[in-house]
């Protein structure tokens, strides 16, 4: 996970991979895909907009307590995962906006710097400036085995959007 993506071996999601039948986003060099009951698809040509709204943000301080938290619950045997906060993602296509929800790929929550760079990339994507294709690329040399910390997620979304 990096930012709002979800950089799997075999696709890219925004938010978490879905569970069928529930809905997911799928990126691709080629474009943008809605799976689930209502399953869509877009060209990066074809869309005007892509954007992930009630993306969790906490501050830095406030994700450490969280974690803290977590863990000492763990300890104690008291700790029982919750759900995903659920985010929504909008796509624009024309005069048309569809919403979908999605999982958030975030233990705890993303930094604000994450979402807005996420999003400054996914622009870049409908823009035509740059592909997923970079996502992919850094997922297939890097083969990472866990999650960036926060620094290096927004030091990879950096890179990303410097390559264009």
């Amino acid at each position: 996970m990096v930012g709002l993506f979800w950089i799997g071996a075999e696709a890219i999601h925004l938010g978490m991979p879905p569970v069928a039948p529930a809905p997911g986003v799928t990126i691709t060099p080629e474009g943008l895909r809605i799976t689930g009951a209502d399953p869509l698809r877009w060209t990066w040509s074809g869309l005007s907009a892509v954007r992930v709204t009630e993306a969790p943000v906490r501050s830095t301080v406030t994700r450490w307590a969280s974690r803290a938290a977590s863990f000492a619950a763990a300890a104690l045997n008291a700790w029982t995962p919750g759900s995903p906060a659920e985010m929504t993602v909008v796509v624009t296509a024309r005069n048309d906006e569809i919403r979908t929800p999605v999982h958030s790929g975030a233990s705890s929550a993303y930094t604000q710097r994450e979402v807005d760079l996420s999003h400054a990339l996914l622009a870049r994507f409908v823009q035509g400036t740059s592909s997923p294709a970079v996502l992919s690329d850094w997922q297939e040399e890097a083969q990472p085995t866990g999650t960036p910390n926060s620094r290096q997620r927004e030091a990879l979304l950096h890179s990303w959007l410097s390559a264009g």
